[in-house]
């Protein structure tokens, strides 16, 4: 019976000791202390295999629109920046990686205030690289991304890797990408979404010259590329330093990617809480220039129980809010993409414009020196005459100073001329390839997300309804159940009949009490279970190997929120 008990709450050791001391008091505390010796914590959540959120890469309309967008840009685009140079005078050129990149989630945060934590969190394991402690550990940019083997690639490697979307990463030299490495995990969150964990931002002279890099020029390159930014700050540590004042102005142009965390609210008192969070508030609105108010999130995002509950449900529904947000995240990326596209494809005409005028001034024999200085003088005359010849806008153009520095020392005569039939293809893309990609993308129906919502999103926890009973099977009760349902052969989310009796026969308890427990757990006797109907059994099987007694009719606060409307009393 022992060894049934020990079995039944296996990780949840804490659980048991409560329980315990609640029915025969505390236990008494031995004379000899005894060594302890350090534990990696205990991976939390192990998401489901069928993770993959509705927009995300996994979905055939999906990919099939992503394959769509790179044959446009290879066919199309690609070739006039070639012919052009777009990357010499802006960015690289793209290869097929950067469009098949998951979205992209940038953390900030001064030292110590829980980024590394919080990753680990969602992804419920350690990994290569971590460190976590009260002074600044983490020492490089780590971009966390999935992997089918755990393994770490370092900067050097990582941006002249053909199969990762780090290419342009070279322009910030050796200094950088050695301080800069990939971490590849197995972790079905991450076939999602890819997190950049960043260096604490330091107090004075160090944030300088303790780096071999420009860390606010690095920021903005990871921030103009993130879909979301995630600042962190410690309930503890509120002021907001020259340094991270700078850090956080390096995201100019990208507020409305902008999310924080309020990070270990639940080490302080009611209070005090309330008094943080406005002081926050007002320190964000000195900072972040932003005519919206900036959502912040409240909540302690560790594998820790709580140390003041006050605000645990409010807590509960925080995280709910914040992990919804970053689901959301696939539909935006590829939106995204088409958007950054669209853009390129007006940066790029504009470019060619003016390459290809600035050729055809210049005289095929002599006095090609002089007028190529005539030219260079009146650049911002010729910026104003392409605008008006061919409608375009101002914003479609290069800054002039940084064209000009760009553009002082090469060879006007080894320009490309003017060819048609690359214009015509870049029209093309902005007049039809485009609106018909747009049209493309999945509308979601109303009732999709509800199937299935354990399946369907990658950062699932307790529903929390309004006006309904709360549910009794805990967060970590449920978090091993994931665990386990993770591994069982599924089909559209359920695990067959066979595939959860393998589980439950493991307890040995009598067939009767399992066919009890398989009648209340199947909640919409459909023969197959899914997440929930599997935790609620495992539930059942804890409770009578404890030896208490199973219930004639499944009650209200054992059923999942998600299949309550369904059930039948």
């Amino acid at each position: 019976m022992v060894d049934q008990i020990l079995s039944a709450y296996a990780g949840r050791e804490e659980q048991l000791f409560s329980e315990l001391e609640a029915r025969y008091g505390p236990a008494k505390k031995s004379s000899t202390p005894a060594a302890s010796t350090p534990k990696s914590p205990k991976p939390r959540v192990a998401k489901s295999q069928t993770a993959g959120d509705y927009f995300g890469q996994d979905n055939p309309v999906i990919r099939e629109i992503t394959q769509r967008v790179q044959r446009i840009y290879s066919e199309k685009m690609r070739p006039i920046e070639e012919t052009y140079m777009y990357d010499k005078f802006y960015e690289t050129l793209m290869n097929d990686v950067d469009f098949e990149a998951k979205p992209m989630v940038l953390l900030i945060g001064q030292y110590s205030v829980g980024k590394t934590s919080f990753i680990r969190y969602l992804l419920e394991c350690d990994y290569q690289g971590m460190r976590v402690g009260p002074e600044p550990t983490t020492d490089k940019f780590i971009s966390v991304m999935y992997g089918d083997t755990e393994r770490v690639i370092p900067g050097n490697a990582a941006a002249v890797s053909a199969d990762l979307p780090f290419n342009s990463l070279q322009q910030f030299g050796s200094g950088f990408l050695n301080r800069f490495e990939v971490v590849q995990v197995p972790s079905p969150v991450l076939r999602s979404i890819t997190f950049i964990d960043t260096p604490g931002v330091l107090s004075g002279e160090k944030q300088r010259l303790n780096r071999t890099y420009d860390f606010a020029e690095v920021i903005h390159y990871f921030a103009d590329r993130a879909d979301r930014i995630l600042i962190l700050f410690d309930a503890h540590k509120l002021d907001i330093s020259d340094e991270m004042k700078a850090a956080i102005e390096a995201l100019h142009g990208n507020d409305d990617k902008i999310r924080v965390v309020l990070n270990k609210a639940d080490s302080v008192e009611k209070q005090q809480l309330m008094r943080i969070y406005g002081a926050l508030m007002w320190s964000l609105g000195r900072v972040i220039k932003n005519p919206e108010v900036t959502r912040v999130y409240l909540g302690s995002f560790w594998d820790q129980p709580l140390r003041y509950d006050y605000f645990k449900d409010l807590f509960a529904v925080e995280q709910m809010d914040l992990f919804a947000d970053l689901r959301g995240l696939p539909g935006n990326c590829l939106l995204r993409k088409i958007n950054d596209l669209v853009r390129r494809a007006r940066v790029s005409k504009a470019h060619a414009l003016l390459l290809s005028y600035l050729r055809k001034q210049i005289p095929k024999m002599f006095g090609k020196q002089k007028k190529q200085q005539e030219l260079l003088d009146q650049m911002p005359e010729i910026f104003q005459m392409i605008q008006t010849e061919y409608r375009l806008p101002p914003s479609d153009f290069p800054n002039l100073d940084r064209f000009l520095q760009v553009v002082a020392n090469m060879d006007f005569s080894t320009f490309p001329k003017y060819k048609p039939e690359l214009f015509d293809a870049l029209d093309e893309v902005l007049a039809h390839d485009i609106p018909e990609v747009m049209n493309m993308l999945p509308k979601p129906q109303q009732g999709e997300e509800d199937e299935n919502p354990q399946a369907e999103n990658p950062f699932a926890e307790v529903e929390l309804e309004k006006g309904v009973a709360t549910w009794r099977i805990t967060q970590a009760h449920k978090q091993e159940c994931d665990n386990v349902f993770a591994t069982l052969k599924q089909n559209n989310g359920k695990a067959s009949g066979s595939a959860v009796k393998a589980v439950l026969m493991k307890s040995d308890l009598e067939m009767n009490d399992l066919r009890k427990i398989w009648e209340l757990a199947d909640i919409d006797a459909d023969g197959k279970m899914d997440a929930g109907e599997f935790a609620v059994a495992m539930w059942l099987v804890n409770e009578k190997m404890a030896g208490k007694p199973l219930p004639d009719v499944l009650p209200e606060d054992l059923i999942p929120p998600s299949k309550r409307s369904t059930h039948v009393f």
